[in-house]
C-alpha cells in the first residue's frame, strides 16, 4: 500500500513540476479525477482487486506523456510507465497490460474488453456530469492556448460533434451518465441556435 502511495505522489509531483501551466484541463487534477472514477466504475463493474490495481495504475500514468508532447502523448505515457513501474514492483506482464490500457484513452477510443471499457469511460466520464461546463471551459482554454484561432463558436460545434459521436461503454456509465450527457448535448445545440 505504501508503494502505491509513493507511486501516486511521484506521478502527481511529475505532473505538477513539468506540465505547462496552460494545460488547464490535462493536469494533475484531471489525473486524480480519473483515478477516482476508474475505481468507482470498476467496482460497479465487479472488478477484482488485481483488475482495480491495473486500472488505477493506468489511470494514474495515462496523461504523464503530456510532460513531453501534446500529440501522441499516450505513447510517451507508456514509455514513462515502462521506465518507472519496475521501481514499484510491477512485472513486465502487468506493465504491458497497463500500457495497453493507457492506449485505450487515445481519441477515438477503441476499447476491446471490460478493463478497456472502464478506463475509456473514466477518462471521459465528465461528459455525463453536472461539472461538464467547468471541465469543457478548462479544455477550451487549453486548446485555445495551443491554437489561438479556435473560437468559442468553433469549440461549441466541436463539442456538439464530439458528444453526438461519443458513447459510454460500461453498463454503469450507460445507465447513470448517458442521460446527463444527452441533456448537456441538447443545451449545447440550443445555445448554438
Amino acid at each position: 500500500m505504501q508503494n502505491k502511495q509513493n507511486m501516486k505522489d511521484f506521478v502527481i509531483n511529475l505532473l505538477k513540476d513539468h506540465l505547462s501551466e496552460n494545460y488547464h484541463y490535462h493536469n494533475y487534477l484531471h489525473t486524480l479525477y480519473v483515478t477516482e472514477k476508474v475505481l468507482e466504475i470498476g467496482r460497479q463493474e465487479a472488478c477484482s482487486d488485481k483488475e482495480l490495481e491495473l486500472l488505477y495504475t493506468a489511470a494514474l500514468w495515462h496523461d504523464t506523456g503530456y510532460i513531453r508532447t501534446y500529440k501522441n502523448h499516450e505513447e510517451e505515457s507508456c514509455l514513462l510507465a515502462r521506465q518507472y513501474l519496475p521501481e514499484y514492483g510491477y512485472s513486465h506482464l502487468d506493465i504491458d497490460k497497463v500500457c495497453s490500457l493507457i492506449m485505450v484513452t487515445k481519441i477515438p477510443q477503441t476499447p476491446k474488453n471490460k478493463l478497456d471499457n472502464i478506463l475509456a469511460d473514466a477518462d471521459l466520464e465528465y461528459l455525463g456530469t453536472e461539472s461538464f461546463n467547468i471541465k469543457a471551459d478548462d479544455l477550451f482554454k487549453e486548446l485555445h492556448y495551443l491554437n489561438p484561432l479556435l473560437t468559442p463558436e468553433k469549440w461549441n460545434q466541436q463539442q456538439i460533434s464530439f458528444l453526438q459521436n461519443h458513447h459510454f461503454f460500461t453498463r454503469f456509465c450507460q445507465e447513470t451518465k448517458e442521460p446527463v450527457k444527452q441533456m448537456v448535448l441538447q443545451k449545447l445545440i440550443e445555445h448554438k441556435t
